[in-house]
């Protein structure tokens, strides 16, 4: 049988640590080459939407030590809405019921059947932010408390119970343009994880004195500047312009994702249709060229480079881009932990298999 499971199911029996755990151990495959991440492409074209743009977006992995591969597919309809005066990227919910569209296929390596199929939605916010939770655990001091929040959407709320997981953190300052997000987030995040948090009516005020900070917004603008940093700070960011370019720079160490998150050249477009997102940071800046040469995330984890000598460093980890080999580790931890609590719904794998050879 092939499990269909939900988000609601994903939401309930997946934890952060499970995620993390799993992401952990499959860039450790991937350090040594005994797991493959495929490319990602992305296909944009014009839409009758009012939007103006379409994406069809796929990637894949896969990790024999967990003995499956998983493909990620979404089909969205993209707008660049101006919102607190910065310009920002959302998939807007178009189909019908006004929900969106992303899916993940499981697959046994050892038969080739479809094992699960998920949507994307809660697995996709567990793994940037356990992904960045790992640049955390790797890059950041052991002693580090204070955490600054920059975003109050989804991404960053997301991040809240991943830094907890991997520090002993006992403020989050968080600041987002709008007043009343920033404060509900708060609000909803303290009673969740009994952790102290603190919105902050602006940016550098939550960032002064912090041991981490975290960018996690939909900002196509820069959001954390180089004069905000400090000796021993540790910073993250999920979107490739989020980090002023002359703040990399002035890093003592920095990590990255992965190289194929630095430039846009996963995007296909029909002629005449312009990318939303604009050129790449890292890309389009001659002083930002050396980030290709930089440490990834599977060096660190598997010991290959250290993330920290002392405790003064300035460190960065930048989380541009996701993997689909991401989704094949987190996929294998809630088809885990499906199975286990008897969770989801079986179809026959009959339907998704085929008796003329394809």
């Amino acid at each position: 049988m092939t499990l269909l499971i939900s988000n609601e199911d994903a939401e309930q029996i997946l934890s952060i640590t499970d995620c993390i755990d799993a992401l952990e151990q499959m860039y450790g495959e991937l350090a040594d080459s005994r797991a493959v991440s495929g490319h990602r492409s992305d296909m944009v074209t014009e839409t009758a939407h009012e939007s103006g743009t379409y994406s069809l977006k796929m990637m894949g992995g896969v990790i024999p030590k967990f003995e499956v591969g998983a493909v990620r597919i979404n089909s969205d309809l993209l707008g660049y809405p101006e919102s607190g005066g910065i310009k920002r990227r959302v998939k807007i919910p178009a189909a019908p019921g006004d929900r969106w569209v992303g899916l993940v296929l499981l697959f046994s390596t050892r038969t080739g059947e479809p094992l699960a199929i998920f949507p994307d939605g809660v697995v996709q916010h567990m793994r940037v932010a356990g992904t960045s939770a790992l640049g955390v655990k790797y890059m950041a001091r052991e002693n580090a408390k204070t955490v600054a929040l920059l975003g109050a959407g989804w991404q960053a709320a997301a991040q809240i119970p991943a830094m907890a997981a991997v520090r002993n953190i006992e403020e989050f300052r968080v600041y987002g343009p709008t007043p009343e997000r920033r404060e509900k987030l708060c609000v909803e995040m303290e009673q969740k994880t009994g952790i102290k948090m603190r919105p902050m009516s602006d940016p550098q005020s939550a960032v002064k004195d912090a041991d981490i900070v975290l960018c996690a917004t939909n900002s196509m603008t820069t959001v954390f500047y180089k004069e905000w940093l400090e000796p021993g700070m540790h910073v993250g960011a999920i979107r490739n312009v989020e980090i002023e370019a002359a703040a990399i720079n002035a890093a003592d160490r920095v990590a990255i994702h992965d190289p194929s998150g630095l430039t846009s050249g996963y995007v296909l477009r029909t002629k005449g249709m312009a990318l939303g997102d604009g050129k790449k940071q890292s890309a389009d800046d001659p002083a930002l060229k050396h980030l290709a040469d930089a440490p990834i995330l599977a060096d660190l984890v598997s010991g290959n480079v250290q993330g920290r000598t002392n405790e003064t460093e300035i460190s960065q980890f930048l989380n541009y881009q996701g993997l689909g080999i991401q989704f094949a580790a987190a996929g294998w931890a809630l088809y885990q932990k499906a199975k286990e609590h008897g969770r989801g719904r079986d179809l026959p794998t009959d339907w998704f298999t085929e008796d003329v050879i394809p």
